[in-house]
């Protein structure tokens, strides 16, 4: 079941938020760029990264003002009034504290946040962030100047489609179904001119000098091969926040629900709640019966992907496919792909 959408006031804007799972530990979702409340859980794989995260504790997800089921605004929000965004949302779900989880953008403004109001703020988690977004003379990593105009471009010009994102290196698991979803987002998400001005307002942001303030325990996630914020921004995130945590993943995926999803939730898991849930082997039916494989297969088939060519995306053999497909329809108590594909949010697939 989907959660409800409800809306918190920070100033005269309306800030659109969910809350998803009832555990004792709060966890602030803090998006990048731009988001979607509702159409984030049409994607199924984005779903299950949400899903999961709400397993283990009270998680708090919103659109920052001018995104999503937010307000619209006339002019882009400056830092402080999109930490004020996550304050009226805590104080609308009656948080007092929480664990702060930054994705790319969001990473920054999760440790701005963090150091402004450290009495709201128990922990500190970043995945694919930076304190730089552009290179300069001491700082090799990030855009030119050059390299942000071509990307700018290629939004105005591809803004509707999502064809902008990957710079011509597409991601294995961005087959057709999930490029779809992903314009639909982005047009739902933002407006092409209001993501342009927050990507220029990212590209101005240099937080490098509060590094070495952050007190809170943090914790740094990044792919080792992310093609659109590169590594080292978490490396030296991580040589410059006193006792940080870092851990380099292996994958090349920016957009954290495509590729191996669980290696990022279960670090985010164990670093919160110092344990990570076991699988509940006793189930034999439904969901939480599926192995890791046979949830990988059903994942592929819930987008319409063919045996053959769900044997050729996980380098295994036809047969093999067929045979998980088997117990999968069996598990999850379908009938044929069909039923599956259209119970696949059901599943949390």
């Amino acid at each position: 079941m989907r959660p409800e959408t409800r809306y918190a006031k920070s100033g005269s804007v309306n800030i659109a938020y969910q809350v998803v799972g009832d555990q004792p530990l709060d966890l602030v979702l803090v998006p990048g760029f731009v988001s979607h409340l509702e159409v984030a859980w049409e994607e199924p794989n984005l779903a299950h990264f949400l899903t999961r995260l709400g397993s283990f504790s009270r998680l708090i997800l919103f659109d920052k003002r001018g995104t999503g089921m937010s307000d619209p605004v006339a002019d882009l929000p400056t830092m402080d009034e999109r930490m004020d965004d996550i304050r009226a949302v805590m104080d609308a779900v009656g948080s007092e504290k929480a664990a702060m989880f930054g994705v790319s953008e969001g990473g920054t403004l999760s440790l701005l946040f963090s150091r402004a109001h450290t009495e709201r703020a128990q922990a500190l988690i970043m995945y694919g962030s930076w304190a730089r977004r552009l290179s300069g003379p001491d700082y090799p990593w990030g855009l030119n100047e050059e390299q942000l105009d071509e990307v700018l471009a290629r939004m105005e010009r591809g803004w509707a489609t999502g064809e902008w994102w990957d710079g011509g290196r597409p991601s294995r698991f961005d087959d057709e179904r999930h490029r779809k979803w992903w314009g639909r987002y982005l047009r739902m998400a933002a407006s092409p001119a209001m993501a342009q001005s927050a990507i220029r307002m990212n590209c101005r942001i240099d937080v490098r000098d509060l590094l070495p303030t952050i007190s809170l325990p943090t914790l740094i996630l990044h792919r080792t091969d992310d093609t659109w914020i590169d590594v080292g921004h978490a490396r030296y995130m991580a040589e410059h926040i006193p006792g940080a945590t870092f851990i380099e993943l292996p994958g090349a995926d920016h957009r954290p629900w495509l590729g191996d999803v669980d290696a990022i939730v279960n670090e985010v898991e164990v670093f919160l709640t110092g344990r990570k849930s076991r699988p509940r082997r006793k189930a034999i039916v439904g969901a939480d019966a599926l192995s890791r494989r046979e949830r990988e297969v059903a994942v592929l088939a819930a987008r319409g992907e063919t045996a053959g060519g769900i044997a050729k995306k996980l380098y295994v053999g036809e047969r093999t496919v067929e045979s998980h497909l088997v117990n999968v329809y069996a598990k999850l108590g379908v009938s044929s792909k069909s039923e599956l594909i259209r119970r696949a949010s059901e599943f949390g697939l």
